[in-house]
């Protein structure tokens, strides 16, 4: 890893982090609306939920840290509950896809420590 790709691949997997932590609190919040209004939410969801899908495409183009690959395929599934109407049950697959992304920025800021970077 080039420090260039470590510190992109820092701040990609904070950005990334805070945006599946923000869908997991939006689902747990469609619980209480009517059947409507939820439909409206898991539309609205499943669009924030694709932005992060291309974020995660983008941080694997450029930091080419093999990582993001292990995070995409827990969106889509998640993606799919949503579309099913089950988007509760898509946040089993969001915080498994949030463990991978961690581990991608844990390793970059041990990385940039070790190059005393931070």
């Amino acid at each position: 890893m080039e420090i260039d790709e470590a510190i992109m691949a820092f701040s990609q997997s904070e950005k990334i982090k805070a945006g599946l932590i923000s869908i997991s609190q939006a689902l747990e919040l469609l619980r209480g609306l009517a059947e409507g209004e939820k439909r409206g939410g898991e539309k609205i969801i499943n669009v924030l939920l694709s932005m992060i899908d291309h974020e995660i495409k983008l941080a694997r183009t450029v930091t080419r840290h093999e990582g993001w690959d292990d995070a995409g395929p827990y969106i889509d599934k998640a993606m799919v509950m949503i579309n099913s109407g089950v988007g509760h049950e898509a946040t089993v697959h969001l915080s498994k896809a949030l463990s991978k992304v961690t581990t991608i920025g844990q390793q970059s800021m041990t990385f940039l420590k070790e190059k005393g970077l931070l």
